[in-house]
């Protein structure tokens, strides 16, 4: 475990949060060409084929299927994705409001919570016009989490350590799937490649900031309570994973995705597999340094087929497996 994050410390990296909040920041309808042509959403624009970097897009199935079929397909992954997004940046700012509500006087989180609640306005903003253009009308997340998202909220200031936690649970998953997306060097419509850009830019600190506040809480905690946290944490990470990440059965067939390939997608393919082991790198590295990696928590890590090598630094890219990699060229 790395040595604790002191107070003094952790209200500087605030306070610089803060800053880039204020120089680099953006406005979901200032810094995107909405009514640009080019970002026009054409049923016909093979740009919105979905890259090899999204699970769903490198099914064989998927693959096979004529070009409109893939652009249908796309843009309702598109949508989709977007309109739980924005659910769940809606509950992350209703919590933080209700996190920041207690704190004291002079409490740098205060301001840096601010900022980021007004950042993740303009994310939902942008978020649900996506779906608004693509003409999807998607419900987003499974009725249940619509419907427990009513409440979840209030373990911003009643359980705030795994409040924060459920944060990075929801951020880390699209962070990765956006990235992916825009190194994978495939074409990708300029549309959601720009929302892409600006949400990545300003999660960085949202992420930074969920990290921060957890690498300087946590080890302070008793035995106790940090051994029930050790638990909850990998739990947490993997059910709203899937909340994002894997589409409403009924919604998916609705655009001719047959349920065997859901269930293979999501995530028993090799692709699969590898998404969802590649997903939470960055987690597993957060854990392992403030103490939450123990002989009990291992074994749901593993249970939930999320265990593995920590990334060495945030951001890590993923390690290319030998289908990934180009074929060499041949010899003379």
């Amino acid at each position: 475990m790395t040595a604790n994050l002191t107070r003094k410390v952790y209200d500087e990296r605030l306070r610089t949060l803060s800053e880039g909040s204020v120089n680099v920041n953006f406005n979901a309808f200032t810094d995107i060409k909405w009514d640009d042509p080019e970002f026009a959403v054409d049923t016909g624009d093979p740009r919105w084929v979905l890259t090899s970097a999204d699970a769903l897009g490198a099914h064989p199935w998927y693959r096979k299927q004529p070009l409109e079929t893939q652009i249908r397909i796309g843009i309702w992954r598109w949508a989709t994705i977007a309109k739980v997004g924005m659910q769940f940046e809606n509950l992350l700012m209703r919590g933080a409001l209700d996190y920041i509500y207690q704190l004291g006087n002079r409490n740098e989180e205060f301001r840096y919570l601010t900022h980021e609640i007004t950042e993740e306005t303009h994310h939902t903003q942008m978020f649900q016009e996506l779906v608004n253009r693509t003409g999807v009308d998607t419900a987003g997340g499974k009725r249940w989490f619509r419907q427990l998202s009513r409440v979840l909220p209030l373990a911003g200031s009643l359980y705030p350590e795994a409040f924060f936690t459920g944060i990075l649970a929801g951020e880390e998953p699209i962070d990765h799937l956006q990235k992916a997306a825009l190194r994978s060097g495939e074409p990708v419509h300029p549309l959601p490649q720009r929302i892409m850009q600006i949400h990545i830019a300003e999660e960085a600190r949202h992420i930074s900031f969920a990290h921060e506040f957890l690498r300087l809480r946590v080890p302070r905690f008793g035995k106790a309570r940090r051994g029930a946290l050790s638990v909850l944490f990998p739990l947490i990470m993997r059910v709203l994973c899937d909340v994002i990440m894997i589409p409403d059965r009924k919604s998916a067939a609705e655009v001719g995705i047959p349920a065997w390939v859901l269930k293979d997608v999501f995530w028993k393919s090799d692709a699969g597999r590898k998404m969802l082991h590649d997903l939470f790198s960055d987690v597993r590295m957060l854990a392992e340094d403030i103490g939450l990696m123990n002989k009990v928590s291992r074994p749901v890590w593993k249970a939930l087929r999320i265990n593995g090598r920590p990334a060495r630094f945030r951001g890590e890219p993923a390690p290319l497996t030998a289908a990934d990699r180009p074929a060499p060229l041949a010899a003379d």
